[in-house]
């Protein structure tokens, strides 16, 4: 079903770029705003309704100052040109302005906005803000028809006018950091404020060190808790404080003691997160204030505070966002040319990885609902109401932090099973916070955990370790593998070798962390069961790889950093763009034959072009691409960017794409080469990586602990069906078990990549953003 839901909005964006001539959107206009409170990943939206909608054929409106610039109107309501939202892309906050405006919440100021859209010959609203605004939208699309009818009697606008233009389409896109709308699992601007807001308790946490100190960040989150949350869970937060799961009346003594257990085991700080919204059970506020007064009053430990504020709204939005908004601003304009006078205010929410709408006013009134039960401390309701993600999240958070210091005092217990965790592949950023997970939800219910340096190879040369609680803290910050990763198979190494071993340590499951190796592995080691009998344990793989190309999940552990890593590049590589004028750069990025990440961080960093193997090109293409610069280096936009992955194509090589480059476009543009390179694979973990690998190792642990459980015999545990060797990937918004023999089927094992891939979607969108084609068939484009 996901597959065909994939392939269906993939038809449809090729089907509006090649029939962008026939002007779906011809004597449309299209108004779009931003309100209320700002954040990252706006402008990517905003971008995104301007291209789109005049891909379409219509005419796009800035309304600038949100619902103040509407009923001011004049200079504050302005067409749109493709280049009006050149170089936007990577900026934060809203460039056309956001603004509380008491008059619009009066009839009076609806009467003047819907006066001044009229004017402007504008029926379609893409409305960029939380709840609030976008009720008001709403309200205002309900009003429509008896405001025009008040306009008529007034003489403000003509007859003709009003049967025109009489009604008004509505749809909105939630840009809030909160992530507290009901209805999306993300809205645009919350993964890049946790970006903020991880950064800051790695910075902190350095200091807090050195001094042996306590640090209680205040993050904002007036009435939901997610961003507190999922720091929590990125941070190793020693404790929380959230309004959907509110502390006991002892929650001074109990905080006190779980953070003094963490210096005894050896922590030399405590992370303390609360959210601005923070409340105890009975409903009063708890503050930051209160926090450190009961740490330094019981514990005697050097305290100090750090209100982050505004800084989480702050900076260049992640890749997450730009693609977020890009993707949300162009289904927003397919759902208003598409709209007709009975089709409801609709928002474009995201669900796992597809952009769908959803009636506005049925997410309104579920979020409200949230704060109905928060009132009637009914807290339960309220965190089941936030969505399935949230109540995961919460979950984690509890069983992580849960640990007794009985348990922790030792590696023993009196559980006699022992599972195993290790990497393979190639190095990705969160392979250590899903190996301090696995570990710890291993301990936590009374398993040995059997940490394995190496991979494969150091599980046949017998490089096992006995972990404790303590031998993984503070992995979850940490970049790369500190257990060490190899590519070798374990045909390679001796399948006998590490049947051996695995009796000899009594080893009774495997928690597999990595790339594509890994996923072979496990298949070598369940077709290697009727020849060995002591790899009749239970496998779990968990996909860990920049290059996000093993089969049976949309997202491995890692990719979303390297994509990170990537944009950021291309953000510096346009700052000397601009500076040098008519240059395009040529980027090399890894994947092997995955495109996926030279396809994404093109459509987050503007791209002009990405080639990828998985959609073949030829010499005329490279050609059309240089003409199409070579017109653009004439225009105002002097700068260009194109991505090649890695394995593109194999004569068509990163080198000879920048020669020929550089050769047509001789006494035009000059060209340059840039090869990521293993900058890709470094760096700390994103905020998503670490909260992914996290959840998934936890999943992955009591899985298997399951099927040993039902596989145990007399101690001896006989694990045999195809069902006991399983990636668990993210299909959409699920995680699924699914068993490797079944996904052979899925799998291009020559170019090591999946058979279909969710993110080709995106390629018609990428080229749509890039490429704006009038009647001459000259394309206009920008590096945004």
């Amino acid at each position: 079903m996901a597959e065909h839901e994939h392939e269906h909005e993939h038809r449809r964006l090729e089907r509006t770029r090649s029939t962008s001539r026939s002007f779906m959107g011809f004597g449309r206009a299209i108004g779009v705003f931003t309100s209320g409170g700002d954040s990252q990943g706006m402008n990517a939206a905003v971008r995104a309704v301007v291209r789109m909608g005049m891909t379409c054929g219509a005419k796009v409106f800035l309304i600038h100052e949100g619902y103040q610039g509407m009923v001011d109107g004049g200079e504050n309501i302005k067409e749109a040109a493709w280049d009006s939202v050149s170089g936007i892309l990577q900026l934060g906050g809203t460039v056309i302005g956001s603004a509380r405006c008491k008059d619009f919440r009066q009839r009076e100021g609806r009467l003047k906005a819907a006066c001044n859209l009229v004017t402007h010959g504008i029926t379609n609203i893409c409305a960029i803000g939380g709840d609030g605004s976008l009720t008001g939208a709403n309200l205002f699309r309900e009003e429509w028809p008896s405001l025009l009818e008040e306009l008529v009697q007034n003489d403000k606008i003509t007859k003709e006018q009003q049967i025109k233009h009489s009604h008004l389409n509505i749809v909105g896109l939630v840009g809030s950091i909160d992530n507290d709308f009901c209805g999306t699992d993300m809205t645009i601007g919350a993964d890049s404020a946790l970006h903020r807001i991880v950064d800051c308790v790695d910075a902190i946490s350095t200091t807090a060190v050195s001094h042996q100190r306590a640090f209680v960040l205040e993050v904002m989150g007036r009435h939901c808790g997610y961003l507190a949350l999922v720091t929590g869970l990125a941070c190793g937060a020693d404790w929380i404080f959230i309004p959907e799961h509110p502390p006991g009346d002892d929650w001074e003594e109990k905080m006190c003691q779980r953070l003094n257990n963490a210096r005894m085991w050896g922590n030399r700080l405590n992370v303390i997160i609360v959210s601005e919204g923070a409340i105890d059970c009975h409903g009063k506020p708890i503050t930051s204030q209160q926090v450190k007064d009961a740490i330094c009053r019981k514990l005697d430990i050097d305290t100090r505070i750090t209100v982050l504020g505004h800084v989480q709204r702050g900076g260049s939005p992640s890749a997450f966002d730009r693609i977020l908004g890009t993707r949300m601003g162009a289904e927003a304009v397919l759902a208003l040319l598409e709209a007709t006078p009975d089709t409801p205010a609709y928002v474009v929410s995201l669900d796992g990885n597809q952009a769908v709408r959803v009636p506005l006013m049925e997410c309104v009134k579920k979020t409200q609902e949230v704060q109905k039960a928060m009132d009637n401390l009914d807290f339960d309701r309220a965190a089941k109401l936030r969505g399935r993600t949230f109540q995961g999240n919460l979950e984690i958070y509890k069983k992580l932090g849960a640990m007794s210091k009985a348990q922790s005092d030792s590696c023993k217990s009196s559980n006699p099973f022992n599972i195993a965790v290790m990497n393979v592949g190639a190095p990705a950023a969160g392979m250590n916070a899903a190996v301090r997970s696995a570990v710890r939800t291993c301990l936590y219910n009374g398993y040995n955990a059997l940490a394995v340096h190496n991979g494969y190879e150091g599980l046949a040369n017998d490089m096992v370790e006995e972990f404790c609680w303590m031998n993984v803290s503070h992995w979850e910050s940490l970049g790369g593998s500190n257990l060490g990763t190899k590519r070798t198979l374990p045909s390679q190494c001796g399948i006998d070798k590490i049947a051996e071993v695995i009796k000899r340590r009594k080893i009774h499951g495997i928690i597999c962390i990595g790339g594509f190796e890994a996923y072979q592995g496990a298949i070598e080691l369940e077709e290697a069961r009727s020849t060995f009998v002591d790899l009749h344990i239970p496998i779990v793989l968990l996909a860990a790889t920049i290059s996000n190309n093993v089969p049976g999940s949309d997202m491995s552990i890692g990719c979303d950093t390297g994509l990170n890593a990537v944009c950021e590049t291309c953000d510096r590589i346009k700052m000397s763009a601009s500076g040098t004028k008519r240059r395009t750069f040529v980027l090399e990025t890894m994947g092997g034959y995955c495109g996926y990440l030279a396809t994404m961080s093109g459509l987050a960093a503007g791209a002009d072009a990405a080639y990828i193997f998985e959609e073949k090109f030829t010499i005329k293409d490279l050609q059309m691409n240089i003409n199409h610069l070579r017109n653009k280096m004439r225009g105002r936009i002097q700068r260009g960017l194109v991505l090649r992955n890695e394995k593109a194509n194999e004569n068509f090589s990163t080198d000879f794409i920048h020669r020929l480059y550089s050769e047509e476009g001789k006494n035009v543009f000059d060209c340059r080469v840039n090869v990521l390179g293993h900058m890709q694979q470094g760096g700390v973990p994103s905020p998503f990586d670490r909260n992914y690998a996290t959840k998934s190792a936890a999943k992955a642990a009591f899985w298997t602990m399951e099927k040993i459980a039902n596989g145990n015999t007399d101690g001896v545990v006989k694990c045999t069906g195809h069902n006991t060797v399983c990636l668990l990937g993210m299909k959409r918004r699920q995680m699924v078990f699914q068993p490797v023999h079944d996904l052979k089927e899925e799998t291009d094992f020559k170019h090591r990549i999946p058979n279909t891939q969710w993110w080709m979607q995106l390629r018609p969108l990428l080229r749509i953003m890039a490429h704006y084609s009038d009647d001459t068939a000259v394309y206009e484009t920008d590096l945004v």
